[in-house]
């Protein structure tokens, strides 16, 4: 069901608004270079910063835009069971193909609290891809957890999977690998989760390099590991450059510099330091993008 490259958009702003003319002209972008998806109102999208409104107006342009050409998991999770359900509301008829749902972050709920927040969202009857990403959240969605849910709830369709241990996701494959999608959250991860038998990526680098990493995914599945592991390579360097600083910093910061709808972050997030702007600049001329 999901499978390939999907794209962690980011929120352009212009004189402190939602640039909308730029988003849309960085999801035509996108959808031309043949993403199998766009994530709008995740982590990259800045949407801790977005009011509701603004937060269902991203979704509904980029529902908007793709017309079916690509899937769209829209960023719904909060840290709360009931705001979530209430998001989920909102979002049951707009079209999106999923959503994707954050593990509760501060509250550091238990493994039990996790299944049974995860179950409540599936009684909504949108599709949900859980989002496991400790490093942010201060909670670890464990495989086993990961499991019960699944077991339980035919609402979990996929897995986006951040916590940067692959012995996890190995574990992870064998345990739900063939009743739900693994997707990687760690661009560096990408190819090596895919050896395991993940089946793509939600994507921050993919904003400005989408054609390279849909051949990439493409060549691997293909049996063409060389080249899947050439670009992947490639792109190494852009992809730690990338979060070198609190993402989507440096993303939007490369998108300013290449010419794409960008805008600066909201507070409290702040643009890249001089110092790493270098990199980046010296980083994306290397790659031809400057």
């Amino acid at each position: 069901m999901f499978k390939g490259i999907y794209v962690a958009i980011i929120t352009p702003f212009k004189n402190g608004r939602i640039d909308e003319e730029g988003l849309r002209k960085n999801l035509k972008f996108l959808i031309q270079s043949g993403v199998a998806g766009i994530v709008p109102c995740g982590t990259t999208g800045e949407t801790p910063t977005l009011s509701t409104d603004e937060w269902l107006r991203v979704i509904k342009i980029t529902v908007e835009e793709v017309k079916g050409k690509a899937q769209v998991i829209a960023g719904a999770g909060t840290n709360s069971t009931e705001k979530t359900i209430r998001n989920l509301e909102k979002l049951a008829d707009l079209g999106i193909d999923a959503a994707l749902i954050v593990t509760p972050y501060y509250n550091k709920p238990t493994q039990e609290g996790l299944i049974q927040h995860y179950l409540e969202l599936g009684k909504v009857g949108v599709p949900i891809v859980a989002y496991n990403v400790p490093g942010r959240t201060g909670c670890n969605l464990l495989p086993e957890t990961i499991q019960r849910i699944a077991a339980k709830s035919e609402a979990l369709v996929a897995v986006k999977e951040a916590g940067g241990n692959l012995d996890a996701v190995s574990r992870l494959i064998t345990l739900v690998g063939d009743r739900i999608d693994i997707l990687s959250g760690d661009d560096s991860l990408t190819l090596p989760m895919l050896a395991v038998g993940a089946k793509g990526v939600i994507s921050v680098v993919a904003n400005i390099f989408p054609a390279e990493l849909v051949q990439m995914i493409d060549c691997f599945f293909k049996g063409e590991i060389e080249t899947a592991r050439e670009i992947h390579l490639r792109l190494f360097p852009l992809t730690k450059l990338l979060f070198i600083e609190t993402n989507p910093i440096p993303i939007k910061k490369a998108m300013e510099l290449i010419g794409m709808a960008a805008g600066k972050p909201r507070l409290p997030l702040v643009e890249m330091s001089e110092a790493n702007t270098r990199l980046l600049e010296e980083e994306l001329k290397r790659l031809g993008r400057l």
